[in-house]
């Protein structure tokens, strides 16, 4: 027996195998050596070859929409992969590169149809073979794809949220206002929509005081307060720094007004817990934070100006003093 059927003889795959169906096989396989990180074949790519790994490892990757990837199974020696190319001859579905020095054994879709075709019965056998052993993967796999699931639904959210605070991201708010928009231009009517635009005031003064960590510690509580009092169906996100934002899109101007002061009083309500960077200390403190209102139709009659228009209103809020609520000028 040769070196590639004595191989075969030690695979699950070929349990049951013959010597002279193990010397057959055998014969239609090429061998193939890949260095660490070679790409074996690429997602989307076309295929014509199944592979039997001798020796070294394969990862299996995918392209995720986020313009990452993702592994989804690892293949060691005595296991194959690639078997769709001969069996429905369809694009690779994954990207497969080597893990360290590897040396696989390629069976050519045209090899394995001519020894299908002189001899019918090992060809069915190999596919029953495979059929089997696949199956037995099916509890392990299985593991991968939950994972990739799970992985999935959180890049989902981080491409939308703020990591500091868990709320939504300016990129989100955005998009949140420009359909909102959208949608009202395609309605017969024109109901309302607000935005709300937050500042903490002297904010800055707390990092020089207390360290730019114990910034983020503020900025944490703060967007916790925040989620805990926005309503379903309505958007609290931050944007940058200490800067927030709150997006309601079925609100008038009258109702916008009276949940930026809950905020308000939430915000001054709020006694904030941290320990300073600077002095290993134990601070308790109570801020205030200055809101600016717009509202459509009343301010604005598109999304960038809704935006201008809030924070305008918002340096208004700042100017007369902060700690307040100020409407966008009619």
């Amino acid at each position: 027996m040769n070196d590639i059927a004595a191989f075969l003889a030690t695979s699950p795959i070929f349990a049951g195998f013959d010597e002279s169906e193990l010397e057959a096989v055998a014969a239609t396989l090429v061998p193939k050596a890949y260095s660490g990180g070679a790409t074996v074949f690429r997602q989307g790519d076309p295929g014509s070859e199944l592979y039997f790994v001798k020796s070294g490892r394969v990862g299996s990757f995918v392209s995720m929409e986020d313009g990452g990837r993702r592994q989804i199974y690892e293949f060691f020696p005595g296991r194959f992969f690639g078997e769709m190319a001969i069996v429905g001859n369809t694009p690779r579905s994954a990207t497969c590169s080597a893990e360290g020095d590897t040396e696989l054994l390629a069976l050519r879709a045209r090899d394995f149809f001519a020894l299908v075709k002189q001899r019918p019965a090992l060809g069915v056998k190999l596919l029953r073979s495979m059929a089997r052993v696949m199956a037995s993967w099916i509890d392990e796999a299985s593991g991968f794809l939950d994972e990739m699931v799970r992985w999935g639904e959180n890049a989902r959210r981080r491409a939308v949220a703020d990591e500091l605070t868990g709320l939504f991201n300016r990129r989100f708010l955005e998009e949140s206002v420009r359909l909102r928009f959208a949608r009202s231009a395609q309605a017969a009517g024109s109901s309302p929509c607000s935005l709300l635009m937050l500042d903490v005031d002297r904010f800055h003064a707390y990092n020089d005081a207390y360290g730019m960590k114990s910034g983020d510690s503020i900025i944490a509580s703060l967007g916790d307060v925040f989620g805990k009092i926005t309503a379903e169906g309505d958007t609290a996100a931050r944007l940058a720094g200490d800067e927030f934002a709150f997006f309601l899109p079925s609100a008038g101007i009258d109702e916008a007004a009276s949940f930026a002061e809950r905020i308000r009083a939430a915000a001054a309500g709020s006694d904030l817990e941290f320990v300073s960077e600077k002095t290993a200390e134990t601070v308790n403190l109570r801020l205030t934070v200055s809101i600016g209102v717009a509202a459509f139709p009343k301010h604005a009659d598109a999304p960038d100006k809704l935006f201008a228009s809030s924070d305008r209103a918002l340096f208004r809020a700042k100017e007369n003093g902060r700690n307040r609520v100020a409407l966008a000028p009619e």
